[in-house]
């Protein structure tokens, strides 16, 4: 019992000499700040991510030039009660499936916009792309 008191007396000896009526004082070393300047990239962006340019008119840059009708082949479509489906150069996609398209060095988002009997309805920005049922 005595070796346990002088133990535990040696380990809280330090801190008795801390008077509980004198807050510890915390000396910092190194104050951080941040400060932003409009050529920098915001740090809450993806490491390498770039936002698309603005065009004057409000669009983006990726509006270029309209997307033929020939860079589409429709093969099948399904209409169900709740679901429609289309195949699309090759690929199984829902309405409202967003897909990307590339067309030499560029790259389209299209939106899938509606199944219809015989055609499919595609949009990218303010284009309406009418694709029709290939059949054989």
């Amino acid at each position: 019992m005595r070796t346990f008191a002088l133990i535990s007396m040696s380990i809280l000896a330090p801190f008795a000499l801390v008077r509980a009526d004198q807050p510890a004082t915390i000396e910092l070393k190194n104050k951080s700040s941040f400060t932003m300047d409009a050529s920098s990239r915001s740090p809450f962006w993806p490491i390498g991510w770039k936002p698309a340019a603005k065009l004057p008119g409000g669009g983006s840059a990726d509006q270029g030039e309209d997307i033929p009708v020939s860079a589409f082949i429709v093969s099948s479509i399904t209409l169900d009660r709740g679901a429609h489906f289309a195949i699309i150069n090759g690929k199984i996609m829902p309405e409202g499936q967003q897909f990307g398209l590339q067309l030499g060095t560029h790259t389209y988002q299209i939106t899938l916009k509606k199944v219809e009997d015989g055609r499919v309805i595609l949009s990218r920005g303010d284009q309406e792309i009418i694709i029709p049922l290939r059949r054989r």
